[in-house]
């Protein structure tokens, strides 16, 4: 049975600074508590709809529709950033959770070696990121780091570090590296002016429209378009 102290723990880790407090996050739905129980990360308290009633489910969920099941899950420590390798992305103030949750999917899919963010990119436990990372989270998170000294040792490491720029060259006539760090900005402002002045080759995805178009791509469907054609080479 849950106390009422209990429920209201759960509760409050729908805000950031209670899940900084407790070290804490919850997950919700039977894939995801699945992903979670096989994850390796500490599973504190799994809860289960028809052991507690439709009713305090209803309670615990952020969802708008309760789950049959979610879970409560210990944060991992904190990632370092390890030797500059690999196909990496970084991310510049990202700040929607759909869209980190969305990156880290595609991130997952095409293999990326690491997810690095900046500082103020939103929080990787934030229920609407696990939700649209479809339990990705429990695989491949970001590394939280200062993107300007993180792009100068991909330089000195003679790893090159492509920015997304709507003026940068066309991406599908240029020669692209199986190692590199993409940089991604956010979502109304782009690339930071410090991250890029460290950048050693701007791209753009150019519009094939005729006429009037669509300003910019969202940053997770522009970050696909980017990975993809890196991998593609």
């Amino acid at each position: 049975m849950l106390s009422a102290n209990d429920i209201k723990t759960i509760r409050s880790l729908r805000e950031k600074k209670y899940r900084d407090s407790f070290g804490l996050f919850v997950v919700e739905g039977e894939k995801m508590v699945a992903e979670a129980l096989s994850s390796g990360l500490s599973v504190e308290r799994v809860i289960r709809r028809d052991e507690v009633g439709e009713k305090t489910m209803e309670r615990l969920s952020g969802l708008s529709s309760p789950p049959p099941v979610m879970a409560v899950v210990k944060q991992p420590s904190d990632q370092v950033p390890g030797k500059p390798a690999g196909l990496c992305l970084a991310l510049d103030s990202i700040r929607d959770p759909g869209n980190l949750g969305t990156i880290l999917r595609i991130a997952d899919w095409f293999g990326v070696d690491t997810v690095f963010a900046s500082p103020d990119t939103v929080e990787v436990f934030n229920p609407k990121v696990i939700q649209a990372s479809m339990g990705t989270i429990f695989r491949k998170r970001p590394v939280y780091c200062n993107l300007p000294l993180l792009c100068e040792s991909f330089t000195s490491a003679s790893i090159g570090v492509f920015g997304t720029f709507l003026d940068g060259d066309d991406i599908y006539s240029c020669e692209l590296p199986s190692e590199a760090l993409i940089v991604m900005g956010n979502e109304s402002d782009g690339v930071s002016r410090e991250v890029a002045a460290r950048v050693s080759r701007r791209l753009t995805i150019p519009s094939f429209s005729k006429g009037t178009h669509a300003e910019s791509l969202n940053v997770a469907v522009a970050t696909a378009v980017t990975v993809s054609e890196f991998r593609r080479r």
